[in-house]
């Protein structure tokens, strides 16, 4: 069956390493604060200017003064630091962040993404996924594979406005973890319970099944 949530979150947080700064995005992403791995050493960073965010607090814990940069209250680890948005774009914009974790509307196999605006709807603002796609190597993306109403998310050519180019490399959907190569969607793994036939089914993109798809370890 899909992954919950959160269940996307446990998967990508085992994408962290050691030592890593990572950048978590708003919605699915930030809920991987709370599932590091213990005894691994990763500083979260966050646009508007904290590096090393711990996990969501506790109501006894929660600080309306401490937030991320999609407004949520967050907790800090130690040695952890808060300083300018500007000092925090630098850092994004100087590519020193290791992994970056951003939610999307669509993604194609071209490694194009697009998350930040559905045309018609009220949006926001762009944020700092248009810095962290262009400053960061290590992108991967969270999402639902398909739409509430069914169609595809992973598409040949996204539709709607581009936050970034060829900058895409990895999506795990609530379906499959999926790496993007040479044009085409490679099948890494899929959710327990998800066949082949069904990921098949709603990915719009061109896509290659291997001959052996594990399922995904939580």
């Amino acid at each position: 069956m899909a992954l919950t949530r959160e269940q996307l979150a446990q998967r990508v947080a085992q994408e962290f390493k050691d030592g890593y700064y990572v950048n978590l995005g708003i919605g699915i992403p930030t809920l991987a604060a709370n599932y590091i791995p213990e005894g691994m050493q990763v500083m979260l960073q966050s646009e508007n200017g904290l590096l090393g965010m711990g996990p969501f607090p506790l109501e006894e814990e929660v600080d309306a003064d401490l937030i991320n940069a999609g407004k949520q209250t967050v907790t800090m680890v130690k040695g952890a630091s808060i300083f300018s948005s500007a000092d925090s774009f630098a850092m994004i914009r100087g590519g020193h962040v290791d992994l970056t974790v951003l939610g999307a509307f669509e993604v194609d196999c071209q490694g194009n993404i697009a998350s930040y605006m559905i045309p018609g709807k009220l949006i926001k603002g762009m944020g700092g996924a248009m810095d962290l796609v262009a400053g960061a190597d290590n992108i991967i993306v969270t999402m639902t594979h398909a739409s509430k109403h069914g169609e595809s998310k992973l598409l040949t050519e996204c539709t709607l406005p581009l936050t970034g180019k060829a900058c895409i490399k990895r999506v795990l959907t609530d379906l499959a973890l999926l790496d993007i190569e040479g044009g085409k969607f490679i099948l890494r793994e899929r959710a327990p319970g998800v066949s082949l036939e069904e990921i098949a089914a709603l990915t719009a993109g061109e896509l290659i099944i291997p001959d052996d798809v594990p399922e995904m370890q939580l």
